[in-house]
């Protein structure tokens, strides 16, 4: 028997690429972001993620990380992938 965690699965749906037939489109109100140790995945969240303390963690290792050159053109943050799903799943809640 597989166990579901539904707030896991709402967050990843929550936070999954939005793609149009004209490119890539980040809503009013929300940022994208790349998350990943090697292979980056990028992610769509709402800006008040950001002055969260937890989210402000992640920010600053991406500063000691990057600097703030970030080398996929946009916030990147040097974390796995499940971390991230993990905290944005907290946040949302």
């Amino acid at each position: 028997m597989a166990i579901r965690l539904p707030g896991v699965v709402h967050a990843k749906q929550l936070l999954r690429i939005r793609t149009s037939s004209s490119g890539r489109e980040v809503p009013k109100g929300y940022c994208a972001v790349y998350v990943g140790e090697s292979q980056k995945k990028r992610f769509v969240i709402p800006v008040s993620y950001l002055n969260h303390h937890e989210f402000q963690d992640l920010l600053s290792q991406a500063v000691e990380e990057y600097g703030y050159s970030h080398p996929m053109g946009g916030l990147t943050i040097p974390c796995r992938e499940d971390i991230f799903v993990s905290l944005t799943s907290r946040l949302g809640a």
